[in-house]
């Protein structure tokens, strides 16, 4: 991938995302990336050149749904999103994107209608769900395909139900029960799993995302 004067993707900090790893990650494929950390950031970025929006995660829903606010955040992914320009989420980015979370009171950002709702544990599959599992693709995004074995890494306590199942790009098996993977529409991609602790699989799918990007 070749890289501009100007940053390619945009990494939102608001103090919540495994930041290091995963702009780690795209810069070994490549990319050039640059940290986020206000609503003036982003805008400024998106003046310059930017192509794509990252938005990373670890902790809880409503943590996350405040510091978004408070770094004035939320307005302009909004915006974003509705140009139907690109934007990766990852584990709670995933989550953030929809209606609510049953982890706690406030709002999403309700870019994707659904809800976040606790997974349930079982004697043998405890809570958190955390570790390696393969895909399950439903094929409907050339970012998972079926004849490809894709392990990846899980590390969470909820899980996302999106209102329109057209949207779950993949899925594994909890407790018996199948928990959306990823979810794809237009230029919005997000992921449960970490990519970006995902070895060489998380690599080619980050790979696959940077490839479809617009010039």
């Amino acid at each position: 991938m070749t890289t501009t004067t100007a940053p390619r993707l945009g990494i939102l900090d608001y103090g919540m995302g495994n930041l290091h790893s995963v702009t780690k990650s795209l810069q070994r494929l490549g990319a050039h990336c640059q940290r986020l950390c206000s609503g003036a950031d982003l805008r400024q970025w998106d003046r310059s050149g930017g192509r794509a929006l990252v938005l990373p995660g670890v902790g809880a829903f409503d943590p996350a749904m405040t510091r978004l606010a408070d770094r004035d955040l939320i307005q302009p992914v909004h915006h974003w999103v509705h140009q139907d320009r690109p934007l990766l989420g990852i584990c709670l980015g995933l989550q953030l994107l929809f209606s609510g979370s049953a982890e706690g009171q406030l709002a999403g950002l309700n870019l994707v209608p659904g809800t976040v709702e606790p997974l349930k544990p079982t004697a043998d599959e405890p809570i958190p769900h955390m570790g390696w599992q393969p895909l399950v693709s439903s094929d409907t995004s050339p970012l998972f395909p079926s004849q490809e074995e894709q392990w990846v890494y899980f590390v969470h306590s909820y899980g996302v139900v999106p209102e329109d199942t057209a949207m779950v790009a993949a899925h594994v098996m909890v407790a018996r029960q199948p928990v959306t993977a990823a979810i794809a529409r237009g230029s919005l991609v997000a992921t449960q799993f970490h990519p970006e602790k995902s070895g060489p699989c998380g690599q080619r799918i980050l790979a696959r995302w940077l490839e479809r990007l617009p010039c």
